[in-house]
């Protein structure tokens, strides 16, 4: 992420304020210091970004799937009996 000082911010912010409309956000530093962060308005806030896992929506669980071996393990605790 880009990390802009507050003068040349000044100096560019209709060219930033385009930038992070079109989703590429930016950071404002005072004296190097980041200060603030800006976004587009529609950017997913912090927490609200859906994370999908490596396999996500290419498995998927039997309905029975906390049932599946019930007779198997039985018969293994129980001997057979």
């Amino acid at each position: 992420m880009q990390i802009i000082n507050i003068h040349e911010a000044k100096t560019q912010l209709s060219r930033l304020v385009e930038q992070a409309a079109k989703g590429e956000p930016f950071i404002i530093a005072k004296a190097g210091k980041p200060m603030v962060k800006v976004v587009a308005l529609d950017a997913p806030q912090a927490g609200e970004m859906k994370r999908l896992g490596f396999l996500a929506g290419q498995i998927q669980v039997p309905d029975d799937f906390d049932r599946m071996g019930d007779e198997a393990i039985s018969q293994l605790f129980d001997g057979g009996a």
